[in-house]
């Protein structure tokens, strides 16, 4: 398995900084790239990650791939669940995709990224999207997404248009991974806000 697995470049590295380009027809149904998918989705599963994008591999292409297992959600109660309106998403790969608002509520949590690893932010995010683009045999596909899906794919798309979630966070609320997890796990976004003297934003 370890062979399988591509390094994830960090923020500071100039790809993650650059517009991707599409992949073209050829390029969709090339060994080349069918092998980039199965690598992406094994180091995806191997750190573990719900989403990545070929920029975090250092490839500058628009090509995603997503899964947010039951299993990582082991971890948060029914509550936290449903406040994030968080179910599982089955593997799937996006190519060249587009993402527009369908539902721009704003919906803030905590926020992560394999390419900024052991940090996360609070990040606001649209509460609806949808997402056109093609799978990995080039058909059409169309997505519509809520809650932690919809924050997920907007997090990825971002990746394609050299976007960090660093530049979308509410700086004063930037932490470790780890003091996350020691200090607001639990705690509602509006009582984060709180401890950390932050007003909440108008809606």
């Amino acid at each position: 398995m370890k062979g399988t697995i591509l390094k994830i470049v960090q923020a500071g590295d100039p790809v993650l900084r650059q517009q991707a380009r599409d992949l073209t027809p050829e390029e969709i149904s090339s060994p080349e790239v069918k092998a980039l998918i199965e690598r992406m989705r094994d180091t995806m599963r191997d750190t573990p990650g719900v989403g990545l994008a070929a920029p975090q591999v250092g490839v500058s292409l628009r090509l995603v791939v997503v899964e947010d297992r039951a299993e990582y959600q082991a971890g948060l109660s029914p509550e936290e669940l449903a406040l994030r309106e968080r179910k599982p998403v089955p593997f799937h790969v996006l190519i060249n995709p587009r993402l527009v608002v369908e539902d721009p509520t704003p919906a803030e949590f905590y926020e992560g990224c394999l390419s900024a690893s052991g940090y996360a932010a609070l990040v606001r995010r649209a509460s609806g999207v949808r997402v056109e683009a093609l799978d990995e045999n080039g058909k059409p596909v169309s997505i519509s997404a809520r809650g932690w899906y919809a924050r997920i794919l907007q997090h990825e798309v971002d990746h394609l248009e050299g976007t960090l979630y660093l530049d979308r966070m509410e700086t004063r609320s930037f932490t470790t991974a780890e003091n996350q997890r020691r200090y607001w796990a639990g705690r509602t976004t509006a009582q984060v806000r709180e401890a950390l003297g932050l007003q909440n934003p108008s809606k």
